[in-house]
């Protein structure tokens, strides 16, 4: 890349200063040219201008780490690792993870990139990735059996939720559906197994993030009076060539062994991706496997209810919706009124409080999450907590301390919305958006 592409770039966007497309290429121009000081300023403030931007974003990161900044390049890494599956991402998260000394999670989420594209090949990182395998072959039997049962410890972190739908305020549409889909088949099992139906399947939660689904599943356990796994994707994927398989059926065969339970998959997209996008077979054979272990093929499924929990259901392989699959589905919209207000209550316990009256507070939450209504009150405290250390002494928050709070944080729902919008509209054939629909009050 020559100085003179690189000035006329730079002209582009004086005439254009608001083109973010045209700002990327000025960056990833001046990167290449070895003058992060410069990208770093233009990434900036792109960032000003879109800070959701993922290309920005990532290459400001890759501009941080290419000048030792390693601490904020993994910083910004994490976050967009966090955001989506992205194979660049990822392995610069991995390389930022190398240099934090951090060689095990290193070569985690290296192999994760190489399970989506089986091409890439990073020398430090490759050798890392060999001495963890040789490390592995070469443990003794008495290692190998103290980490089974760390796995079993892992996988069978196993609870019986001392919650219930009481527990949960407001939110009555969404439990209503949860009592008919769920909690009725499950109370009423000779019924149905007199009609020749079983209780137990699959359930998936969809919505926006931060709006309960986890909250809800464990409380739905607690309804049915079931034990209750918590399933993470970290807790299934692994580096090694069909043991994320083999875990994935390690934990359903606990599920089986522990009847009733449901068993809870955090993030099911982040596992159950459409296959079609994937450029390796490791992918593939994981989600065949999570397929087959929910046909019950080799084994019962009755009496096991496999919950799901999504912010992005469109991008979940179609063959996870069929009959017997996930193909109960619930939307967890955001907190309503009530539940708004049983939230600020929540948060606010064990805090010094005086005069709070939560209806006047809830009309300056419009569209918040559960975690958008926790940064308004975690917002207020640490206002409180700068004018206790200056003046010496506790002062207690208030009902205008949390509407001033409240009027500071932007709902994170929004953006969620606007492309769930696209979806319920232009791609709802099945009819299994129409939920959004209603409650965006659009017509069909």
């Amino acid at each position: 890349m020559n100085t003179e592409h690189i000035n006329n770039l730079k002209e582009a966007v004086a005439l254009s200063p608001t083109n973010i497309p045209l700002r990327i290429m000025l960056a990833e121009a001046l990167i290449e040219k070895s003058l992060g000081d410069e990208a770093e300023r233009i990434l900036q403030g792109n960032l000003e201008i879109d800070p959701h931007n993922f290309k920005s974003k990532f290459l400001l990161a890759q501009a941080y780490f290419n000048r030792g900044s390693y601490g904020a390049a993994l910083l910004i890494a994490e976050e967009l690792v966090n955001a989506k599956e992205d194979v660049d991402a990822l392995v610069l998260y991995a390389k930022a993870l190398l240099k934090d000394n951090e060689l095990e999670k290193a070569a985690r989420f290296y192999m994760k990139a190489k399970s989506i594209d089986d091409s890439i090949e990073v020398d430090e990182l490759e050798k890392i990735v060999r001495v963890s395998q040789a490390e592995t072959e070469n443990s003794s039997s008495t290692e190998k059996e103290s980490e089974l049962e760390h796995s079993k410890d892992k996988f069978g972190l196993m609870e019986k939720p001392d919650m219930d739908f009481s527990d949960v305020g407001g939110m009555k549409k969404v439990k209503d559906d949860i009592r008919i889909k769920i909690i009725l088949p499950q109370e009423n099992k000779k019924l149905f197994d007199a009609y020749g139906k079983k209780a137990g399947g699959g359930v998936l939660l969809y919505g926006p993030p931060g709006c309960g689904k986890t909250y809800l599943a464990r409380a739905t356990a607690g309804q049915i009076k079931s034990k209750f796994i918590s399933v993470g994707i970290n807790d299934i994927m692994n580096m090694y060539i069909g043991q994320s398989e083999k875990n994935l059926h390690e934990l359903f065969e606990t599920a089986r062994k522990h009847k009733p339970c449901v068993l809870f998959f955090d993030e099911v997209d982040a596992l159950g991706a459409s296959r079609s996008d994937m450029k390796s077979s490791a992918g593939r054979h994981v989600i065949n496997q999570f397929l087959s272990e929910m046909d019950g093929v080799s084994a019962n499924n009755e009496g096991i209810l496999v919950m799901g929990a999504t912010n992005v259901p469109w991008y979940l392989d179609a063959a996870f919706r069929r009959p017997g699959r996930f193909d109960k589905i619930v939307f967890v919209p955001p907190p309503d009124d009530e539940a708004k207000a049983e939230i600020i209550r929540l948060h606010l316990r064990g805090k010094p409080t005086t005069d709070i009256d939560v209806v006047k507070i809830v009309p300056y939450m419009k569209d918040f999450s559960g975690a958008d209504i926790k940064a308004v009150v975690d917002t207020a405290v640490e206002e409180k907590l700068r004018e206790a250390m200056e003046k010496g002494e506790i002062f207690p928050i208030n009902t205008n301390d949390l509407i001033k709070a409240a009027r500071t944080i932007k709902p994170s729902t929004v953006e969620w919305f606007m492309t769930a919008k696209n979806y319920a509209v232009y791609s709802n054939n099945s009819g299994v958006y129409d939920d959004i629909l209603a409650y965006l009050k659009i017509m069909k």
